[in-house]
């Protein structure tokens, strides 16, 4: 286990989308739902099966999936240290969606050389944009 000094926290983000569970699940648990508000991908909805990210100029980022729960859970491993969660719950006809990026470290560095603690300000800022894509996609 890593030293709990040197975990940076997870970042979570929760949106409620004005749209079906089912919808959201779609977007968020299959190939071309991903890309379209994420990254290009060869993404299957099945525990075990590897996959690429697209990463445009960072090339493809090799993935893992560790969880399919539908509608309500998708977890795979991202590059070398991190994990993503999806997490989906049915409001009223609505969704309740929390994203959750796990795996910071202050003494680790990404596969191109940047300290952790750098890229999670990065990524934190950068999830906000893309859950907006996220929220104009499943709501359109």
């Amino acid at each position: 286990m890593s030293n709990q000094a040197n975990t940076l926290s997870d970042i979570v983000q929760t949106v409620v989308f004005n749209a079906p569970i089912q919808k959201v699940w779609d977007a968020v648990a299959t190939s071309e739902g991903i890309a379209a508000w994420f990254m290009p991908n060869n993404f299957k909805p099945e525990a075990g099966y590897e996959f690429h990210l697209e990463a445009g100029p960072f090339g493809n980022s090799p993935c893992k999936v560790t969880d399919v729960t539908p509608p309500n859970r998708l977890s795979f491993v991202w590059g070398k240290d991190w994990s993503l969660t999806f997490e989906l719950k049915d409001v009223d006809g609505k969704t309740e969606f929390t994203l959750i990026h796990a795996g910071w470290d202050v003494d680790k560095v990404t596969e191109f050389g940047q300290p952790h603690s750098v890229v999670r300000e990065m990524m934190a800022n950068g999830w906000t944009g893309i859950a907006m894509r996220l929220t104009a996609y499943v709501e359109a």
